[in-house]
């Protein structure tokens, strides 16, 4: 795995071992980040459910002005850590070690607003609910903000039209997709 463009091109990251992260691969990246390329520059990056870094490290490599990485797993945390350590993005750069969830709050609690959202959970355990009813709630994100989930393919999103969100699109690859929404207007 590597950082695909910008500042830290080809660089090789480090991922997690073992069974517990699933690293998204160089070409789906490569693809979400073409697709989200007018978005980065600049912009305020909250990466959740972090595990290697390897997406908001391509987002601060593309020019994101900052970046909010939120894993739990202690072991994940530090792969981040190094990443950003010799990838040299560290001083543009948060690593939260907490539940995505608690940070989301404590994010809010700061009252800081993200240009762009991404979250890669578990696939299907639902874990991206609770969190995105937090984004909601705590105000992290407004109807601007680019929020992109990545889970398993033929995923069930028809409850966040529900809890406030306008599904835009779906790009689906041979194992996954990656669902973009926003919050819509109230």
């Amino acid at each position: 795995m590597r950082v695909i463009a910008g500042s830290a091109k080809s660089m090789p990251l480090k991922t997690v071992p073992g069974l517990d992260t699933r690293p998204t691969t160089d070409r789906i990246k490569e693809t979400l980040f073409n697709m989200l390329q007018n978005q980065i520059p600049g912009c305020r990056f909250l990466d959740l459910f972090s595990g290697s870094g390897a997406i908001g490290i391509e987002a601060l490599s593309r020019g994101a002005e900052e970046a909010v990485f939120v894993e739990k797993a202690r072991a994940a945390a530090g792969c981040i850590r190094d990443n950003l350590e010799f990838t040299k993005l560290k001083d543009r750069a948060v690593v939260m070690e907490c539940d995505c969830t608690a940070a989301v709050e404590r994010l809010g609690n700061q009252q800081r607003i993200f240009d762009c959202i991404f979250m890669d959970p578990p696939y299907r355990t639902d874990a991206e609910r609770p969190v995105l009813a937090a984004v909601k709630r705590c105000g992290i994100a407004d109807e601007n903000t680019y929020i992109i989930i990545e889970a398993a393919l033929h995923s069930d999103f028809s409850w966040a039209e529900e809890m406030g969100y306008r599904i835009d699109r779906v790009k689906k690859y041979k194992t996954n997709e990656h669902i973009f929404m926003h919050l819509r207007r109230e």
